[in-house]
């Protein structure tokens, strides 16, 4: 697990390995989330990224009678 310091101006560097792997681009926004007593930072990522990443999910969902 990495360790980052909170800079004075609270600013953090994400490691370069974790940079690498999620693809992670200077000037790239994240969005920071408090869960419980840490934050998580997910990365932002353009429409267009995002076509397809669904792909293989079952949609099968049980409906009430009066929706068939």
């Amino acid at each position: 697990m990495a360790k980052v310091t909170i800079s004075p101006k609270f600013q953090v560097v994400i490691p370069k390995e974790i940079r690498e792997k999620l693809g992670l681009e200077p000037g790239q926004k994240v969005e920071a989330l408090m869960y419980d007593d840490r934050i998580e930072l997910i990365p932002v990522r353009p429409t267009r990224q995002m076509r397809g990443f669904l792909k293989g999910i079952d949609t099968s969902v049980e409906r009430e009678a009066d929706r068939a």
